[in-house]
């Protein structure tokens, strides 16, 4: 039997999900010498990009792939987030054989599942397996989920119709109509499996949130704040990837391009690995960040007028993404704007010295980079819970601009180009800039050896190895 104490972690389906867990992996190889078993619910065969990154892992991490769930009694509009729980649930029978093989061969201390993995918990249970969370999003988005249960019960109508903001424990006070997607419709499927979730979030040992004490003091300390049957909560965070794929070409085509500019001067554009626009607002951002006058580099997908994730669980689409620009708009913008069809080096371009500003979907990964670079955004917030991180970034930490958008969600090229501007050289952006900066120098501290974030995971390791050794 292999005697080195192992982890297995079940992430649930999409890469948003993988990466900050595979992240967290490594942290617990390199500083607490555990080996890391990731289980993988599947409802298919894997993408390019997930076969890509599971053959990149160091050799520590091994994975196992569950065989593919059937999908074909769900309707075609069924929402991600009851999807995605569905896959794990029904990956249950195949997650007992992969844990009882892991259980008869290693030291295996622990499960941890993601946000929506709860349903394991059973199944850790059997094999008397402490069950832990990782929670890849913010401590406001984990606080919300800790307080769902209570505000269920006290509010009838549907969130977005409260008079005033809900005011979770700790948080900024949020507007119901900027809850997370699955909060939006109560009668919905999608709800009742985050009410589900929330109301297990109890039944763990531990909660690791992806976040850290300077980045949400407040949040933190009301979700550390002990009381009976609620389990501690680890900030072990900022976890995010250094390393960006394997495409040498794009890579260093837009990275030469960035050499080539003035220090701070480019606005970088991404909304993500899942995110799209519909194509009225894809030709209306085109012609905003025109008008702007700004140097800037885009990663373009094609547009959807469907949904906005409708690359979630299929990153790349078989459509030329340059094809949708105004006419014209590539020759007039030569030379002051970079376009690159679907992917981008993220972490290299956010690190880059020519590099000013983000505009981002607000979604963690991405959110988290920006504060590890010190970069300042323009929040555009598409799905899950990236209006929560909206309104957290741009109201109570200060580090983003939030442009306004008309009643049906839509944002103007005046109101894009104004933004723009705003950011890249107006006063507001010189204090956004500062305020991101501290922040990024205390991202830093806290990962350090005495830092609190490692101090946090040193004591989530303690008690696995002390498990180990009874």
């Amino acid at each position: 039997m292999d005697q080195t104490p192992r982890v297995a972690l079940l992430p649930s389906p999409g890469m948003g999900h993988l990466i900050p867990l595979v992240e967290f992996a490594k942290r617990l190889i390199l500083q607490h010498n555990f080996s890391v078993t990731i289980i993988l619910p599947t409802d298919g065969p894997l993408s390019k990009a997930q076969t890509t990154f599971l053959a990149a892992l160091p050799a520590a991490i091994d994975y196992i792939l569950l065989p593919p769930v059937n999908f074909d009694d769900l309707a075609d509009d069924v929402r991600i987030e009851t999807r995605i729980s569905l896959t794990v649930t029904r990956s249950l029978p195949s997650l007992r054989v992969a844990l009882k093989s892991l259980v008869d061969t290693t030291k295996l201390a622990a499960l941890v599942v993601d946000l929506f993995g709860t349903d394991a918990f059973d199944v850790a249970n059997e094999f008397k397996l402490p069950p832990y969370i990782f929670f890849p999003s913010t401590a406001t988005a984990l606080a919300f989920f800790s307080y769902l249960p209570k505000l269920h019960e006290m509010v009838a109508c549907e969130f977005r119709d409260l008079p005033g903001p809900i005011r979770v424990p700790g948080c900024v006070p949020i507007h119901g109509r900027d809850l997370l997607d699955p909060a939006q419709d109560r009668k919905n499927d999608a709800y009742k499996w985050l009410l589900h979730h929330a109301r297990r979030y109890s039944l763990a040992e531990g909660i690791l949130v992806n976040s850290f004490k300077d980045l949400e003091p407040g949040p933190l300390k009301a979700l550390q704040e002990q009381e009976p049957g609620k389990p501690p909560v680890y900030p072990v965070g900022p976890l995010i990837q250094m390393g960006s794929g394997d495409r040498r070409g794009e890579e260093s085509e837009c990275l030469k391009w960035l050499d080539d500019q003035p220090s701070g001067s480019v606005l970088y554009i991404s909304f993500g690995s899942g995110g799209t626009l519909s194509h009225n607002q894809l030709i209306e951002l085109a012609f905003g960040l025109e008008m702007s006058e700004q140097r800037f580099l885009w990663v373009v997908r094609s547009p959807n007028d469907g949904v906005a994730n409708a690359t979630y669980f299929t990153v790349h689409s078989q459509n030329d993404p340059l094809a949708f620009m105004p006419e014209g708009f590539l020759d007039r913008i030569k030379g002051r704007g970079f376009l690159l069809p679907s992917w981008a080096p993220q972490a290299k371009i956010l690190g880059h010295s020519s590099t000013g500003g983000f505009l981002t979907h607000c979604g963690w990964n991405s959110t988290l980079e920006s504060v590890v670079e010190g970069i300042p955004l323009i929040a555009w917030p598409l799905y899950a819970e990236q209006k929560m991180n909206a309104v957290m970034l741009a109201e109570d930490l200060k580090v983003a601009l939030r442009p306004k958008a008309d009643e049906n969600g839509f944002v103007g090229r005046v109101e894009i180009a104004n933004m723009v501007k705003r950011l890249m050289e107006g006063e507001e952006g010189k204090r956004l800039r500062s305020r991101m900066k501290e922040l990024k120098d205390a991202a830093a501290k806290v990962l350090s050896q005495d830092g609190s974030s490692a101090e946090a995971l040193a004591q989530v390791a303690g008690k696995w190895q002390a498990k180990i050794c009874t």
